[in-house]
């Protein structure tokens, strides 16, 4: 397992996410196999049959097929590491036809939408320092010092995602050493260690200095390079993360509402605003222009909404 993962890590280049969900489902069908003592188990013995049934298994559990796709991937994966050291000679996962996936629209919250939240999230946080010099307690200033490092913490994760379109795995892996005020830009460590240049505005600038002052003083013993969203003891964990943008997008009425919501609905701004369609997939960092094409069925499906609210002859019931 030790020097599959190392070939994840440094072969492959995969992302940490990428290899942590990778070992969690190949041990998971480890145990599938051998149970609980997993020293018993011998990949010379498993073939397509077995594996069928352990995908079958999954689907009948309610996993959905963008976890069953990805599970057959982590298989193929790991038989191709051992048939490359000649400790097997066929890929018994290569035979197994990937899960098929559906093809929603993705969610998106609104321009107007997002500044809004934005705006809300920097008009809290000035209210919160306003409160600081007021005649309170120590430990009514201790909760007001706290709510408003949450508050521009909250507001700069927002900022960042909606302005940048970063995935979850890049705003988290940010560091100060990947921006460059004097370029007024952020250099971003893509899928496959790869990198790209996101320009920046002066606005968001403004806000990441403000935000390091505080980050600086709140956690002084950070490492460097410090993460740009940190916690006490380094970067912060996908899971806050999504339960931080969980909670800023409760109100909205995007269905999912996660970091890749805030990507999608940056791609989506700029796609309405004007932007070239290659423009957009180099900012987003897509390796194919068909995966940034999606976005302009999102267009059109505003299109076809506003149609048939919109036009006499659209409306379900015209007068």
């Amino acid at each position: 397992m030790t020097e599959f993962i190392n070939y994840l890590k440094y072969e492959l280049a995969r992302s940490p996410l990428t290899v942590e969900a990778y070992e969690r489902d190949l041990t998971q069908f480890i145990k599938f196999c051998v149970g609980p003592d997993t020293s018993n188990f011998d990949p010379l013995r498993i073939d397509a049959r077995l594996i069928r049934r352990w995908i079958a298994s999954l689907s009948e559990a309610g996993n959905s097929p963008a976890s069953l796709r990805r599970k057959t991937q982590s298989l193929r994966t790991y038989f191709k590491f051992l048939c490359r050291r000649d400790q097997l000679k066929t890929n018994p996962a290569d035979d197994i036809i990937l899960a098929k996936l559906p093809k929603p629209l993705p969610d998106f919250v609104a321009d107007a939408d997002l500044r809004r939240l934005i705006n809300s999230a920097s008009s809290d946080n000035a209210g919160t320092s306003r409160s600081q010099s007021s005649e309170i307690s120590d430990s009514e200033r201790r909760l007001s010092e706290r709510q408003s490092f949450e508050a521009v913490r909250d507001h700069i994760i927002l900022h960042l995602l909606y302005a940048t379109g970063m995935r979850r795995s890049e705003i988290l892996s940010l560091t100060d050493s990947h921006v460059d005020f004097s370029l007024r830009q952020i250099k971003i460590i893509g899928k496959g260690r790869k990198e790209r240049i996101i320009p920046i505005a002066d606005e968001l600038i403004s806000d990441l200095r403000r935000w390091q002052t505080i980050r600086d003083a709140t956690f002084p013993d950070l490492p460097s390079p410090r993460p740009i969203i940190a916690t006490r003891h380094g970067a912060m964990s996908a899971s806050n993360l999504e339960l931080i943008i969980k909670r800023l997008l409760k109100n909205e009425n995007a269905g999912r509402k996660s970091p890749h919501t805030l990507r999608h609905s940056f791609a989506t701004s700029m796609l309405n605003g004007g932007a070239d369609l290659n423009a957009v997939r180099a900012i987003l960092g897509h390796s194919s222009l068909s995966t940034t094409q999606i976005y302009t069925h999102l267009q059109f499906s505003d299109l076809k909404d506003i149609y048939y609210r919109a036009h006499p002859r659209g409306k379900k019931n015209p007068d």
